[in-house]
């Protein structure tokens, strides 16, 4: 439980990069057992603070005290040591060792002789520590094996072994389910009632607003505001992260007639069996469903990554056969993938490298690139798009999550394709980038573009859509359209119908941050 003594105090941080201040002169406090948000748009200097409190981050200046002593740690280890564990976005774990191996990453338990590491120790202690937190889970099992939200328990025992006074959770649910948020916002519970102080990272309102007591509020590498959560409302929080306010818009239609995409008991023999849909110009189909429901499944077909085994698919009218990404591309349908990071870009390259890669014949003569004509392309696509810093020469992998999903989208206007399929469009996308997307997607649908979207959230699936298809264990449940879309009707079909069906798959209900 929260006290009035300060457990943890930054104090006029600053951190730069060249061309870039990251950190300005941050300053906020945590409380013993208190949950802190710590809130911003992409880019406002969040996970800065985090790497800097951990160690990973050298500041320039400024001051970071615990229980009133100063802290000057040079490594994450020392960090550890000082108190302030950290649980990244990406778990840091070796998938090949065993949940007890992890837990001891680089400071193993030694048999008496100090040569060998004990493993039936490592297993004991770990065994101890997993108790409070999830008894289910075997220290002696590969971590590889568990569910995401079992590997951050284990990184959670990994910080309580170093007993740690602060634990950092950068985006903590960017991979679970709801019920399994719901089982960490106990935990997180559990751990502030035993004093433990939680620096919590997340896009989510809903969950900031659930977990956490107060927040702080950077943009633009700055201090804004140190804000208590019961008296602030959520359109109060947002207004301070982006500086202004996100109004609500509602979808406005530019669907017409024509077919251009029509699919007609398409199945890969796996997951997806008999889907029947068709897509109108200027449409945004939305598809919804559970976890596990086939909705990724059913675009990585449609995109020629896999290959249907049965069924049909006609684009304009005409029978196509996908047997690679590439010909899907030559017949106008583009990807925006689900997994940004691993499948959607390529870190090192620039964004004008990015924009190009699946028309680089498009910029090139001879056999050899014209960069000042791809430069020129770039700059203009991303103007359109707000990206920000706009510099097209900077690799893509140093901006922030929604600024990477604008260069994606870019990519496939240079490519010109008149089909887009956004998987997951905002995941792990602040507000403020959030409703950009949200009014690119619909500037998009009212030039012809046609748009599938497929969401996990319902209110962005409500927000887009025209008609939305819901999706239920690998096959085709209904399509709404008109005033049928609502959330009931939508969890209705998502829902399987019996204990039997609802044992193939684990029902969860569709988030709704």
């Amino acid at each position: 439980m929260a006290s009035d003594i300060i457990r943890l105090a930054v104090d006029g941080i600053h951190k730069g990069f060249p061309g870039v201040k990251a950190l300005e002169d941050v300053s906020f406090e945590v409380r013993p057992g208190e949950v802190h948000g710590l809130l911003g748009e992409n880019g406002a200097g969040k996970s800065t603070m985090l790497n800097v409190l951990s160690a990973v981050l050298k500041p320039d200046a400024g001051e970071i005290r615990i229980d009133g002593a100063t802290i000057r740690p040079s490594s994450p280890k020392e960090a550890r040591a000082a108190g302030i564990a950290m649980i990244h976005q990406e778990l840091q774990h070796i998938p090949g060792l065993s949940v007890a191996q992890n837990i001891f990453l680089g400071r193993p338990l030694k048999t008496a002789g100090g040569l060998l590491v004990n493993r039936r120790a490592q297993e004991r202690r770990a065994r101890e520590l997993l108790a409070e937190l999830d008894p289910d889970i075997d220290p002696g099992r590969p971590i590889h094996e568990l569910k995401v939200a079992q590997q951050q328990i284990v990184e959670i025992a990994r910080a309580l072994l170093d007993d740690a006074k602060i634990i950092a959770m950068d985006e903590p649910t960017s991979s679970l389910t709801p019920s399994e948020f719901d089982s960490l916002a106990a935990l997180i519970s559990k751990l502030s009632g035993q004093g433990v102080s939680i620096i919590y990272v997340s896009h989510k309102m809903d969950e900031v607003f659930q977990v956490c007591q107060r927040a702080t509020i950077l943009r633009d590498g700055r201090f804004v505001a140190t804000v208590d959560l019961a008296e602030t409302s959520e359109d109060e929080v947002i207004a301070s992260m982006v500086g202004r306010e996100i109004s609500a818009e509602r979808h406005v239609s530019h669907a017409g007639t024509d077919v251009v995409l029509r699919a007609e008991g398409v199945g890969d023999g796996r997951m997806i069996r008999g889907a029947n849909f068709d897509l109108h110009k200027g449409e945004v189909l939305g598809v919804a469903g559970l976890v596990g429901a086939g909705r990724t499944e059913l675009m990585r077909l449609i995109a020629g990554i896999d290959r249907m085994t049965e069924g049909r698919v006609e684009v304009n009218g005409v029978e196509r056969r996908f047997r690679t990404p590439r010909e899907a591309i030559s017949a106008g349908i583009g990807l925006v993938p689900e997994e940004r990071k691993k499948d959607g870009i390529v870190r090192d390259r620039s964004v004008a490298s990015n924009i190009a890669l699946p028309c680089m014949k498009r910029f090139s003569r001879a056999g050899l690139i014209r960069r000042a004509h791809l430069r020129r392309e770039a700059t203009s696509l991303m103007k359109q798009m707000n990206l920000r810093p706009p510099n097209v020469d900077r690799p893509i992998g140093q901006f922030s999550g929604g600024n990477q999903q604008k260069v994606i989208i870019g990519r496939w206007l240079a490519a010109d394709v008149d089909i887009l399929l956004f998987d997951e469009p905002t995941r792990g996308i602040d507000i403020g980038a959030k409703s950009e997307i949200y009014d690119l997607i619909e500037r998009l649908a009212a030039t012809g573009k046609s748009i599938i979207v497929v969401s996990s959230e319902l209110p962005e699936i409500l927000r887009l859509s025209d008609r939305v298809v819901v999706m239920r264990e690998g096959e085709i449940a209904g399509i709404l359209s008109g005033d049928e879309i609502d959330e009931g009707r939508i969890a209705a079909l998502a829902i399987p119908q019996s204990k039997s069906r609802s044992s193939k798959q684990t029902a969860e209900p569709v988030s709704q941050p």
